[in-house]
């Protein structure tokens, strides 16, 4: 098993258990839709509860299979290799008629994904512009895909609009004259050309200016808003006074989650949002873990 795996940090890991179990019944069965390393599901077996998980990246199953066979919870546990927005369809086929205690949706990347350079998620290392989550899928197209095929104009669309980067036409137009002469291919071409693009008072202040741009390029490769688009779907999955909770890293996620919740609340199923403003983690918890500091948990209840 990958070490990064044994150092992951779970985010609002006791956040997430007490909303999920409180009044839980003996045996409940829930639903980590973001298995990552395990912490939540972990987490939920070591309280003797049942869970199903799922996860995109190859390697997070094959390790999850890893460690669910070195401990006693096999049999508690299903993990299952999909996307989350896939669920409703596993759920009605694997599952049919059950209704879960929880359902878990954490969007952030995971530490081991950032920390495995060749990925690409990352401008500290020189790697190719993959940014796949799952990199196994020939079907879905490469950050260095997106770089070197799209137009000026909707690169820079998804600059602003994914990562709310001011300079995203500057940014875009400089791309478009770099790839003329060569393709861009690797995660440093990409972050000396954003690095260039802003005035040079600017370039060691705050967060590193490629922040934005990255994160944009990964949203927009594993079509992350698009997949929101299950939130209203999962809601049906939940027994009465089951609840479902979304972490999200960054404001714009935030927003999406915000006003799907208060969709569902007026829909045709009674629920109750429990997170008026977002639970946002404690400052010994970033302490412990910087990537925690931008995470927001919102709750929504079916009544």
């Amino acid at each position: 098993m990958s070490e990064h795996y044994f150092s992951h940090y779970s985010v609002l890991k006791k956040e997430c258990l007490d909303f999920l179990t409180e009044g839980a019944p003996k045996g409940s069965r829930f639903v980590d839709l973001t298995f990552g390393a395990g912490g939540h599901s972990f987490g939920l077996l070591e309280m003797g509860f049942k869970v199903i998980a799922t996860d995109q990246d190859p390697e997070a199953i094959a390790n999850g299979q890893k460690k669910i066979s070195d401990s006693p919870f096999g049999s508690k546990i299903d993990l299952i290799k999909s996307n989350f927005s896939a669920f409703p369809e596993i759920a009605s086929k694997q599952f049919p008629g059950e209704e879960f205690q929880g359902i878990l949706l954490d969007l952030g990347v995971s530490s081991h994904q950032f920390d495995k350079g060749e990925r690409g998620f990352s401008f500290r290392v020189e790697a190719p512009l993959d940014m796949r989550m799952d990199p196994q899928n020939p079907n879905i197209k490469t950050a260095a895909d997106l770089l070197n095929e799209l137009s000026e104009e909707e690169l820079a669309d998804i600059f602003f609009y994914f990562g709310e980067e001011r300079l995203a036409r500057k940014i875009a137009r400089r791309i478009v004259e770099e790839r003329e002469n060569k393709p861009i291919k690797s995660t440093l071409d990409l972050e000396n050309i954003i690095f260039h693009c802003y005035p040079k008072t600017q370039r060691f202040k705050g967060i590193n200016p490629s922040t934005r741009t990255f994160q944009a390029l990964r949203i927009a490769v594993n079509e992350e808003l698009k997949v929101l688009d299950v939130l209203p779907k999962l809601l049906k999955f939940l027994r009465p006074s089951g609840k479902l909770l979304v972490i999200s890293f960054h404001s714009l996620e935030d927003r999406i989650v915000k006003r799907a919740f208060k969709e569902l609340e007026k829909g045709e199923i009674p629920c109750k949002i429990l997170t008026k403003k977002p639970i946002t983690p404690s400052e010994k918890e970033i302490l412990e873990n910087l990537r925690s500091r931008s995470a927001k948990l919102r709750v929504i209840e079916r009544l």
